[in-house]
C-alpha cells in the first residue's frame, strides 16, 4: 500500500488553487468534447501514415531525416493520447469499453502496456514529492548524476532502463493485474515486430530503418527524454505548489507535445483535457505571481540538465550544485 504522499502535503494548496479559478471557469476548463479528441487523434494517425509513406519511398536525408523526426515524436505522441483516457478526458461521461478499446490502440503504437501505464501513471499523481512511492521518480530518474549516464537516455538504452523500472514497479502489483500487463506488452511488441517485417519485405531493409529502427529506436528516445525534462526536473522540494516545472507556454511544443508541456498546470487540475491546458495557465498567472515562481523553456532545461548539470527533482536556481548531486546519488 503506498500512502498518498501528495494529498498529504497539498491540502493547503488545493484550497487555494480552488480560489484562484472562479467556479464558471472550473466548469469551463473540464468540459471534454470527445470531437476535439478524435480530431486530434485523427491528426496524428494522418501524420504517422504520411510520414511512413515519405519514408519509404525518399532516399534523400535532406527528406527522410525530418520526416523519421516527425515520425518518432508522432510515436511518442501517442502516449500522451493514452495519458487523457487514462484520466477519462475523453468523453464526458465515462466509457469503460471505448475507453478500453482506445487505451490500447494509443498503446500499441509506442511498445507500452495501456494497463501498466494507467496504474504506473496513477501512482505518479497519487504520490508525487515521494523518494519511494512514486514510480516514476523511485525507479525511472537517473540515480547517477552524470552527463553520459543522462545520454543514455536520449539513446536506445531508454528500452531496457525503463522496462527494468517498470518491471520492477509491476512486480508489486496484484497478479491478475500482472498477467494483463504481460499480455498487453506482447501484443504491442509482435506489432512492431510483424510491422517491422512487413517493410523490411516489401520495401527492403533500408526502408525498414527510415521508417521504423530510426524513429523508434533513436527519435523517440530524445521525445520521451526532453518531454521529462518538462515534468518536475527543475522544482523546488519544499512547496507543493512547485514539485512540477512551470513551463513558457510555445506553438511549436504544444504541437510537438500535444499541450503536455502543460505538466505542472496537468497535476493542479487532472480532469482536464489536454486541449484547454494553455487556457488554464493564463488564467494561472496571478497565481504564479503570487508565488514568485520561475518559468522554464526546453532551452532553459537542456542547459542545465547538461551543460551545468543539475540532479533531477532539485531546485536548479540554487547554485550549490554539490549538495543536489549527492541527493541524486543516493539510491
Amino acid at each position: 500500500m503506498k500512502s498518498h504522499y501528495y494529498s498529504q502535503h497539498a491540502v493547503a494548496l488545493r484550497a487555494e488553487l480552488g480560489g484562484a479559478i472562479s467556479r464558471d471557469q472550473m466548469r469551463e476548463f473540464h468540459r471534454k468534447s470527445a470531437w476535439r479528441h478524435f480530431l486530434v487523434a485523427a491528426r496524428q494517425f494522418a501524420i504517422l501514415a504520411v510520414a511512413t509513406w515519405g519514408l519509404i519511398h525518399f532516399e534523400n536525408p535532406l527528406v527522410w531525416v525530418p520526416l523519421a523526426l516527425i515520425q518518432g515524436f508522432t510515436i511518442f505522441d501517442f502516449t500522451i493520447l493514452l495519458h487523457e483516457v487514462v484520466h477519462h478526458t475523453v468523453f464526458e461521461r465515462r466509457r469503460p469499453l471505448a475507453e478500453r478499446v482506445l487505451g490500447l490502440a494509443y498503446a500499441i503504437p509506442s511498445g507500452i502496456s495501456a494497463s501498466q501505464f494507467t496504474r504506473w501513471h496513477l501512482d505518479h499523481h497519487a504520490e508525487l514529492g515521494s523518494d519511494e512511492d512514486d514510480p516514476k521518480r523511485h525507479h525511472l530518474s537517473p540515480k547517477v548524476n552524470k552527463r553520459w549516464f543522462k545520454l543514455l537516455y536520449c539513446s536506445p538504452a531508454l528500452f531496457p532502463i525503463y522496462f527494468r523500472a517498470a518491471r520492477r514497479e509491476s512486480s508489486t502489483y496484484p497478479s491478475e493485474l500482472q498477467h494483463r500487463i504481460g499480455w498487453e506488452r506482447k501484443v504491442s511488441v509482435v506489432a512492431h515486430l510483424a510491422a517491422l517485417a512487413a517493410l523490411w519485405y516489401f520495401f527492403g531493409f533500408y526502408a525498414a530503418l527510415r521508417t521504423s529502427i530510426i524513429p523508434v529506436f533513436f527519435v523517440f528516445p530524445v521525445a520521451f527524454t526532453l518531454n521529462r525534462l518538462g515534468q518536475h526536473y527543475d522544482i523546488d522540494p519544499t512547496d507543493p505548489a512547485k514539485w512540477g516545472t512551470l513551463m513558457k507556454g510555445y506553438w511549436f511544443w504544444d504541437f510537438a507535445f500535444l499541450n503536455s508541456n502543460y505538466h505542472l498546470e496537468h497535476h493542479y487540475f487532472p480532469g482536464v483535457p489536454f486541449y484547454r491546458l494553455p487556457a488554464l495557465q493564463r488564467a494561472l498567472i496571478p497565481f504564479y505571481q503570487k508565488h514568485q515562481m520561475r518559468w522554464q523553456s526546453y532551452g532553459g532545461l537542456i542547459y542545465g540538465w547538461l551543460i551545468e548539470n543539475h540532479a533531477p527533482h532539485t531546485d536548479w536556481s540554487r547554485h550549490d550544485t554539490a549538495e543536489s548531486t549527492r541527493a541524486s546519488a543516493t539510491p
